[in-house]
């Protein structure tokens, strides 16, 4: 974890402005595939674009900055203000399993960029990194099994064991990757009774299916909206589960309905709530490419960016996220890798496009005297 904590009077709009960030990333990863099983994580999402943004320029950096809201001033101090926070609770993300999570929360992040040895990375860029998220440079021979064994290995020490490897296959054209694993471990504050009958759950088309269900009756702040009915369960301390139940179809919602269920339950009281919640074990891969160019992020994910800060014509090639989650009596155990590949940029596109896809002339010179060997028309090129 990294990250000085700054002064609040400066650092608490742009904070406000990344959390805003974050929603919308969460909206617009959730809504990418809403008929499975879906689980992301925005903040690992937004750690990895902001320090992406920390190192775009020109048109890029305003196109970040206007889509995803991005604070104009103090956004590397309020990132690395958001990781201060969170290293209260940096632990080993290998402290415990699913069915016995930490009484006190471990909330684990980790950054951290491979780049093609011998790549003259900026050198601001890399300072700006190494100050507000903690994140070190190391040099790989990309396409080798030595390469994809250090970034593989550095993605299983800070996901705990859970995530095996990275998720991006990268080959000998590949002049940079960064990545960010996000763990989080931690106990209810209330354990429930361990599940042992199956209940029904219905599925989205209607159809019912057995899954083992957890009961308790808990004191929870509970609220509810238009079509919407959500309760907040608490772990130990410091972080809590918000749940939504739809009163119908798919539990899909814009960043809009995200916030009013955020502020409702701000609000709600606490009463007493006969909970009934399924245990889960869920894991997913997302290509981040189509949602983050979805949003409006065209440049910076086409093949003009200026990321001239990271390196000479660097463009991102690919983006992924793999993410898992267990969900049981004892608590919850989640890790998340995200990665972004960069290459160098390809040549620049031709000025005039000429195709020869009807009759016309050749002629063959010798450059010396300007004389025409020979001459000839292509009227038809089969003969």
């Amino acid at each position: 974890m990294a990250g000085q904590m700054a002064s609040g009077s400066r650092t608490a709009a742009p904070v406000e402005r990344l959390r805003r960030t974050a929603w919308r990333l969460g909206a617009a990863l959730l809504g990418s595939a809403p008929d499975g099983n879906q689980v992301a994580s925005p903040a690992g999402l937004l750690a990895g674009l902001a320090m992406l943004r920390a190192g775009a320029g020109s048109g890029t950096a305003a196109e970040l900055d206007a889509v995803l809201g991005f604070p104009l001033e103090h956004r590397d101090e309020a990132m690395g203000a958001l990781l201060a926070q969170w290293a209260e609770y940096d632990g080993d993300p290998a402290c415990a399993g699913a069915d016995q999570p930490p009484q006190r929360p471990v909330l684990h992040l980790a950054n951290a960029i491979f780049a093609a040895r011998g790549l003259p990375v900026g050198t601001g860029f890399l300072e700006t990194l190494a100050a507000h998220f903690g994140c070190q440079v190391r040099q790989v021979e990309f396409g080798t099994p030595a390469a994809r064994a250090a970034l593989d290995g550095w993605v299983r020490e800070h996901s705990g064991g859970r995530i095996g490897q990275a998720p991006l296959e990268l080959d000998a054209g590949t002049s940079l990757s960064l990545l960010n694993v996000l763990t989080f471990a931690a106990a209810w504050a209330e354990p429930f009774e361990p599940a042992e009958d199956a209940d029904p759950f219905t599925l989205a088309d209607g159809t019912k299916a057995s899954v083992p269900m957890m009961f308790g009756l808990r004191t929870l702040s509970y609220a509810a909206g238009p079509g919407w009915r959500a309760v907040e369960l608490p772990y130990t301390e410091g972080f809590l589960m918000r749940l939504v139940l739809p009163a119908r179809g798919r539990p899909v919602f814009d960043a809009a309905q995200l916030a009013e269920i955020e502020d409702r339950l701000a609000a709600a009281p606490a009463v007493l709530v006969a909970l009934g919640l399924p245990k889960w074990e869920h894991q997913c891969s997302l290509d981040l490419m189509p949602v983050l160019a979805g949003l409006g992020l065209a440049e910076t994910f086409g093949p003009r960016p200026d990321f001239e800060a990271i390196h000479e014509d660097a463009e991102i090639a690919s983006a992924a996220q793999a993410v898992n989650i267990t969900v049981a009596e004892e608590g919850t155990v989640a890790a998340a890798v995200t990665q972004f590949a960069m290459i160098c940029g390809s040549p620049p596109g031709p000025e005039v496009e000429l195709v020869f896809d009807r009759p016309f002339l050749y002629q063959i010179i010798h450059e010396g005297t300007g004389m025409p060997l020979f001459l000839g028309t292509v009227m038809d090129p089969r003969g």
